[in-house]
């Protein structure tokens, strides 16, 4: 009895703290912060959710700015819907000195079509970024602009990505640049508590406030 009561009580204790106790306070302190608790989601005016903060998705048209390249490889960014979550997230796990992380990798099938395990590498994402910015093309680009992030779904860029951005987006909403530049220095993010990482602007947001102003893109 010396032994087998120590031991009865024990699993009881722990059975309450870590079955009842522990995850119902966890619980509690998320509701001080149910926006965060809840996944940072991001509604529109209607109140249906489009995304999230913590997010990235794929804007494409010029009247946007555009995320980070994803590494979610086949996955893409995913579909931010209750019927298509996110099915997950991916880095290319690749070296800085790996080839194929900087040249890519570029074969055809025997059919002539596009081989499934083609890949762009820094260089092809650095000539399609100063393309669609009309970069010169020998221009110094952001590394933000061309890396992928290690989760792959990164929903934030650099404000020097942002900034080079505005130009075309100001173009393609026929806005002024100051206009677009003053929505992005609105939505960058500062350091951690002033200190820890890189101030950064997050694209979702970004692009909402875009389309609060009531021009849409001209495609």
């Amino acid at each position: 009895m010396k032994q087998i009561r120590p031991a009865i009580f024990l699993t009881l204790f722990f059975l309450v703290f870590t079955g009842l106790v522990f995850p119902y306070t966890l619980y509690a302190i998320g509701r001080l912060m149910p926006h965060q608790a809840d996944g940072s989601l991001v509604k529109n005016s209607k109140g249906e959710v489009i995304g999230s903060e913590l997010i990235a998705q794929p804007f494409s048209k010029p009247g946007y700015f555009h995320p980070r390249p994803s590494g979610t490889g086949d996955l893409g960014y995913g579909t931010f819907d209750k019927d298509h979550p996110y099915a997950g997230s991916s880095g290319t796990n690749l070296g800085p000195t790996s080839d194929k992380l900087i040249n890519g990798i570029h074969k055809k099938t025997p059919d002539g079509k596009d081989d499934p395990s083609n890949f762009d590498g820094i260089k092809d994402l650095a000539v399609a970024y100063r393309k669609e910015n009309g970069m010169p093309a020998d221009a110094l680009v952001p590394a933000d602009a061309v890396t992928r992030s290690a989760s792959g779904i990164d929903p934030h860029i650099s404000p020097e990505n942002a900034n080079i951005q505005s130009a075309r987006v100001a173009k393609a909403r026929k806005l002024s640049v100051d206009v677009v530049k003053k929505l992005i220095e609105d939505n960058t993010d500062p350091r951690f508590l002033g200190v820890f990482g890189d101030p950064a602007v997050n694209v979702l947001n970004l692009n909402l406030s875009l389309d609060k102003l009531g021009t849409p893109p001209s495609s």
